[in-house]
């Protein structure tokens, strides 16, 4: 080569070299390059697994009754039952599909005195699904068998630990392993996968967990109980929710759920996960049968690597929904919150106050529970009996007021209402009067009426617990089953319920006695006389406790405003307001600035007018 073709070479040579460091892309653009490319990969294999999951649900709808043969044999066409039982809990577990088929809860009844069974035989399903030599596999039709080292079981065999495996070979088999510790509420389930790694599709990293149950009526008033039955769950990130319990409802969960729950009004059953379910479908329907509440069923995915032995390690809890026993349970779990003490505001008031006392009554005082109902609303209202005063002494203000207010009515016509609403305003003014100070206070303690609304319908404690005539302080205390059924309010008449409303009725009269009248207080008097008789309609089938609480409440203010006009004087109390009358008002701070700014505001208009 000559000279000048070898200097073109070179330049040629060092054009490409500098080019290539130029053009070659940062340490951080390779980096952020990386995380794209992982980000499209985990995204594709999402959308494929969600794709996998997605035929996996059709071929489960498409399912014929009559499975083939599967590697774990023929369907099974026999069953035996075994008994795991404590002090608590009784479970009936089947071999054929190994799961429970019946939960009693020995401690209760229901409210016909039968045994309280949260499960039925064959009104409910628990089993995984999954492909095995490309044959979809249903747990539910499997024959499982006791393991060979524990003794022989049958119908009436009672043990406390129990290990069931559906054999698909030679050491190959899929495991249920359930223990039941001394009074307790919760079994611990084990669902291990031995050497199945071979059969189960390489390309699966699911196993579907489907649980289904039909929820049993187990209190007198179906509708009432309705109202507190449902599904429930707790996403990983502590927010527990449910769906709907008045009307039919399909929800696929967007995150990962820590448990589930069929919840009754005071029974629940919990299933829960030691890692977390993936992909969560839950529903529930209105039950058309006779003798149960809803339909509710679960969908959850168990992440499966297709190892020689894979383990899941789950959790039942069948029991009360007691506040304290949730709490010993699964209080980290947010297990108290199936009890539905309100909104968290209320919800505070009813955890940190009521539940407290409540349970220190229940537990000191060897009393009825209706006589610990008037203590706890002895203890609250005497609590807020400075509330009461303040508001009943606002109101005798007004009512002492009310000749000079008739005098202002009579001198000004009703056609001129501003004006006659400008001088009653001022002669609350002078007077030192606050027409709205009867209504704070009673705002102030309307959180603890709403609080019991919640508390008592969901206090297990007062289930089948009588008082007087009231033979279930949980449920609706009939005196007299009507022949017919009244829209709105029903078939029986509740007498703590009418107490009430008579009770209400009188508080009213007494309130609203001697009290200003105008058009705007006649308006609200007609609400304060119509509400009494909506509250009939609304607690006739609610709680006879909480009808019983909030008339024991009303009688209580009325003895307490009965006992406060004794020793209030109305003359005494009107030659106060005279005497702060003839004084100066006082302005507040605030009222100072804004008339400070009003004058400022003139002084500026009268220096525009004069230019």
């Amino acid at each position: 080569m000559d000279r000048n073709t070898t200097t073109g070479l070179v330049c040629i040579l060092i054009i490409f070299i500098g080019w290539y460091f130029m053009m070659a892309p940062s340490q951080e653009e390779i980096k952020q390059q990386h995380q794209r490319d992982s980000i499209a990969r985990a995204e594709a294999r999402r959308e494929a697994t969600e794709r996998e999951k997605n035929a996996f649900r059709q071929a489960q709808q498409e399912q014929i009754t009559t499975t083939p043969a599967t590697p774990f044999g023929p369907p099974a066409t026999e069953t035996q039952t075994i008994v795991l039982e404590n002090s608590r809990i009784k479970l009936h577990l089947d071999t054929r599909g190994g799961a429970i088929t019946r939960v009693e809860l020995k401690e209760y009844r229901t409210h016909d005195s039968l045994p309280l069974v949260l499960w039925k035989e064959g009104q409910s399903a628990f089993g995984l699904n999954f492909y095995a030599n490309n044959i979809l596999v249903n747990t539910e039709k499997l024959t499982f068998s006791p393991t060979t080292d524990a003794p022989r079981l049958d119908a009436t065999t009672v043990a406390r630990s129990l290990t069931l495996r559906a054999r698909a070979g030679e050491d190959r088999y899929l495991e249920y392993n359930y223990t039941l510790a001394p009074d307790s509420y919760q079994v611990e389930l084990t669902v291990t996968a031995h050497r199945l790694n071979d059969l189960i599709a390489n390309k699966t990293n699911f196993l579907a967990l489907n649980w289904k149950l039909n929820m049993p009526q187990l209190e007198k008033s179906r509708d009432f109980e309705n109202r507190y039955t449902g599904v429930y769950y707790r996403y990983t990130e502590n927010d527990v929710e449910n769906l709907s319990t008045s009307s039919n409802e399909r929800e696929q969960l967007p995150s990962k759920v820590k448990w589930i729950a069929f919840k009754h009004q005071f029974f629940s059953s919990i299933l829960v996960a030691d890692n977390a379910f993936s992909d969560v479908t839950v529903s529930s329907d209105i039950a058309t049968r006779a003798g149960y509440l809803k339909e509710a069923r679960a969908e959850a995915f168990l992440p499966y690597l297709g190892d020689e032995n894979e383990s899941h390690a789950l959790q039942f809890f069948f029991g009360p929904n007691s506040f304290p026993v949730l709490q010993q349970y699964g209080d980290a779990l947010d297990y108290p919150e199936l009890v539905d003490l309100g909104w968290k505001w209320l919800a505070w008031i009813n955890r940190y106050i009521v539940i407290p006392i409540f349970h220190f009554l229940e537990r000191n005082v060897t009393l009825n529970y209706g006589l610990i109902i008037f203590l706890l609303t002895l203890i609250i209202k005497m609590f807020l009996f400075p509330l009461t005063y303040k508001s009943y002494l606002s109101q005798a203000k007004m009512r002492v007021l009310k000749p000079q207010i008739d005098e202002i009515n009579k001198r000004i016509p009703a056609d001129k209402p501003m004006e006659r609403q400008q001088a009653t305003m001022k002669l609350y003014k002078q007077a030192g009067v606050n027409p709205m100070g009867g209504c704070l206070p009673m705002l102030l303690q309307f959180p603890f009426l709403v609080a019991l609304f919640y508390f008592f319908p969901g206090a297990i404690e007062l289930r089948q617990q009588g008082f007087l005539w009231a033979t279930d302080l949980a449920s609706y205390d009939s005196i007299l089953d009507l022949p017919f059924r009244i829209p709105g309010y029903g078939s029986h008449v509740s007498l703590f319920c009418l107490l009430m409303t008579l009770t209400n009725i009188l508080y009213t009269v007494m309130s609203q006695r001697n009290q200003p009248v105008n058009d705007q207080m006649k308006s609200m008097r007609i609400v304060m006389y119509l509400m009494p008789v909506i509250f009939l309609f609304v607690f006739n089938d609610y709680s006879s406790g909480l009808s019983y609480y909030y008339f024991i409440s009303l009688l209580i203010t009325i003895i307490q405003t009965w006992t406060i006009r004794r020793f209030v004087d109305d003359a005494k109390l009107l030659k106060e307001i005279e005497r702060a009358k003839s004084k100066p008002v006082k302005r507040s701070k605030f009222m100072e600035r804004v008339e400070a700014a009003k004058k400022e505001q003139d002084r500026i208009r009268r220096e525009r007018q004069k230019r």
